[in-house]
């Protein structure tokens, strides 16, 4: 996710940070997804509270590990200066075939390099049957 893209946002440039991070997201690369981030940036992701660019790299690591043929969709919500909320959908399939979709809402807080010092996560997730996948 570039940080060329600086806040305050317009709504132009709020489609475009949301686009390059379900980009990015999907590349299921964990270190080129951290640096999107500040280096002291606060998670919360469900029930885990952390902070910087290692623990986001070994929580993605982790995550992917276990969330396989991860696809992701992120749809802005709203923006303001320096915020952005989106509402994401995401499906994985776990080691024994099982498919889920997952879905949820995030709320980003961007410092003035454009880098993600917050971010707010909430999400859910249920099976699914392989043939009702909407991203693949």
């Amino acid at each position: 996710m570039s940080t060329t893209i600086k806040p305050p946002f317009t709504r132009e440039t709020a489609l475009a940070k949301v686009k390059l991070a379900e980009d990015a997201w999907n590349s299921r690369n964990p270190e080129k997804v951290s640096m999107a981030y500040s280096v002291d940036s606060e998670w919360r992701n469900r029930t885990e509270f952390f902070t910087g660019r290692e623990a986001i790299k070994e929580f993605l690591t982790r995550k992917w590990q276990k969330e396989l043929d991860y696809k992701l969709m992120k749809e802005l919500w709203c923006y303001t200066d320096n915020r952005i909320s989106v509402r994401f959908e995401y499906e994985w399939r776990d080691a024994s075939g099982q498919w889920f979709r997952t879905h949820g809402n995030e709320h980003w807080e961007f410092d003035e390099e454009g880098l993600m010092r917050r971010r707010d996560m909430s999400a859910n997730d249920y099976p699914i049957e392989e043939k009702d996948r909407r991203y693949k």
